[in-house]
């Protein structure tokens, strides 16, 4: 099994990252639908949704909403919140998953960039520029890799609802990675996190290459323009 259906899946990854910060993600949806005036009953799909936090509020805004993402636990606890108009499916990003039936496709905080063969992701991309209607929008929000790396905390401890997380990264063959052991009481486990050090350069080929074409670049959740040594965020919006 691959780490990232791994760790998704695991209860842990529930409790380490259960803080998320949601006023942040509910500005940044705002802040987009108004820039790009996405209009009410747009049909969206949110790729790697994890729980649906940023699905449900898209579909809050008025959007007609898919959430899918390849963890059953993660879709398990989105389905709770379903309606007519906000559904959720597991889901492998690679693989289509309807053909030219969306205005706008999501990518968001970070969910890229896991696999080990680059065509995965290229055929990732393929895949969310398929679900696109014509004239329709994939937005895309990535870590800067540039200024994560430069500021990489490389020893980190934390303990969340009693549970011990001593957390070490590093950056490798083009990799940043993020080695995670558990202390549960008389349990210990061990995971890793493996992202792709993508750059903008990288995207825009891939983008490029799925027939897609970039119309913004924003740098932060305020959708201040990108600069590469000082920008939290990488966020492409492009359009089919």
């Amino acid at each position: 099994m691959s780490w990232f259906a791994n760790w998704f899946d695991s209860p842990y990854y529930h409790t380490l990252y259960k803080n998320r910060d949601e006023r942040e993600a509910q500005v940044f949806i705002d802040n987009l639908i108004n820039y790009l005036q996405i209009p009410s009953g747009s049909k969206l799909i949110d790729i790697a949704c994890g729980k649906g936090r940023h699905a449900k509020y898209f579909n809050q805004k008025g959007m007609d909403v898919v959430g899918v993402d390849l963890s059953p636990n993660s879709i398990n606890t989105a389905n709770k919140d379903k309606n007519k108009n906000l559904q959720f499916s597991v889901h492998d990003m690679r693989e289509n998953y309807q053909e030219y039936c969306f205005d706008v496709v999501t990518n968001l905080f970070t969910s890229f960039g896991y696999f080990e063969d680059n065509k995965d992701e290229q055929k990732a991309i393929n895949a969310m520029a398929s679900n696109l209607k014509k004239e329709g929008l994939l937005i895309i929000d990535f870590m800067n890799v540039k200024k994560v790396i430069a500021n990489l905390v490389l020893n980190e401890q934390k303990k969340v609802d009693g549970i011990q997380f001593d957390i070490t990264r590093k950056v490798k063959d083009g990799y940043i990675l993020k080695d995670i052991q558990i202390t549960d009481g008389e349990e210990h486990q061990q995971f890793q996190e493996k992202v792709k050090a993508i750059t903008l350069a990288d995207y825009s080929e891939l983008i490029d290459n799925a027939g897609l074409k970039i119309i913004y670049i924003f740098g932060n959740y305020q959708l201040d323009n990108f600069v590469e040594e000082i920008s939290d965020r990488l966020i492409l919006i492009c359009k089919k």
